[in-house]
């Protein structure tokens, strides 16, 4: 039989080990931050704007820190916890809608990548033709700017006149708490540059905005806190803004609020309503601050709210392709 040279032998594991072992440089990145669905004749995507320690202990209110600590260990989660910003792009066929639009700038490092997101998504900002918000907080609206000048240069900005009504009028800031501050700042210089355009369009009732979408209010969080219901081919998506901010709490405790939330009772009536209204008629969610790309159903399940993300689907599924 035939010996194989031990030195060639030891040659060869020692270039094998080498190859085994060759160093390359992490990308420490994710992937681009978009992700797209079909929504019946409506193309849907959503976009990440990154994510940011979300203070639960610090913010959270009518729960214990010990209860709201156990609700996280539950879902395997623990400080400091990790809260996406998402916004969500709605192709209609005839236009592109917006749904808020992240932190931009506000935020600092950690956020601001939605507009890198929209690209590598396939778009442009100037394709934009309107951007809803469903509030004016930081994390929503703040995106809507950059450097000052509108990020969106043709859109139209759409909000709630009760939401804008309450962030833009000087003496509503100096009645607020201290740490809302900085959000009327924000709120006005977010809002300035569609103004000076002619591009800011409040409205003032509720319903519908264009075919196929309606603005219904939500109110609790913010004063005009507005959701989105979508429909195509009676399929149907509710983008809900900041109805619920930590799953992992706010699904099997529905009380819980935040001190960020201007009328607390009101935000819990809210979110009781909501809840019941897309868990009887299964409509899919599209959230802001549930983990990326916050896309999913919510069922009860033993007296408890359960969120059920959507089956990754690397074509973009229809909603329901059984219709």
């Amino acid at each position: 039989m035939f010996a194989f040279p031990r030195r060639l032998m030891a040659a060869c594991l020692l270039a094998c080990a080498g190859l085994v072992h060759a160093a390359a440089p992490m990308a420490q990145s994710q992937a681009p931050g978009y992700y797209r669905i079909m929504l019946g004749d409506f193309e849907v995507t959503a976009l990440s704007d990154g994510t940011h320690p979300f203070p639960v202990d610090t913010v959270m209110t009518n729960i214990t820190q010990q209860q709201a600590l156990q609700d996280l260990a539950e879902v395997d989660l623990k400080l400091p916890v990790q809260g996406s910003i998402n916004a969500f792009l709605i192709n209609t066929g005839s236009k592109l809608i917006l749904v808020d639009a992240g932190a931009g700038a506000l935020y600092g490092p950690c956020c601001g990548k939605l507009m890198a997101h929209l690209r590598a998504a396939g778009y442009q900002p100037e394709q934009v033709d309107e951007v809803y918000l469903t509030h004016l907080h930081k994390d929503h609206a703040g995106g809507i700017m950059r450097d000052g000048q509108a990020a969106f240069p043709n859109a139209v900005l759409r909000l709630s006149q009760a939401e804008a009504d309450y962030w833009l009028t000087p003496t509503n800031k100096a009645k607020a708490p201290d740490f809302l501050s900085t959000f009327f700042d924000a709120a006005q210089a977010a809002v300035a540059p569609y103004k000076a355009a002619g591009h800011y369009q409040p409205y003032t009732t509720f319903g519908p905005l264009e075919p196929g979408i309606e603005a219904l209010p939500a109110p609790g969080h913010t004063p005009g806190h507005a959701a989105y219901l979508v429909q195509s081919k009676s399929q149907k998506l509710l983008i809900w803004g900041d109805i619920v901010h930590v799953a992992g709490i706010q699904f099997p405790h529905p009380n819980a609020t935040l001190k960020y939330d201007s009328n607390e009772p009101n935000a819990q009536a809210t979110r009781a309503r909501l809840l019941e209204l897309v868990t009887n008629e299964r409509l899919t969610v599209a959230a802001a601050h549930i983990a990326f790309p916050g896309l999913g159903h919510i069922r009860q399940h033993q007296g408890e709210y359960q969120w059920l993300p959507l089956n990754y689907d690397e074509t973009p599924p229809n909603l329901n392709p059984q219709q």
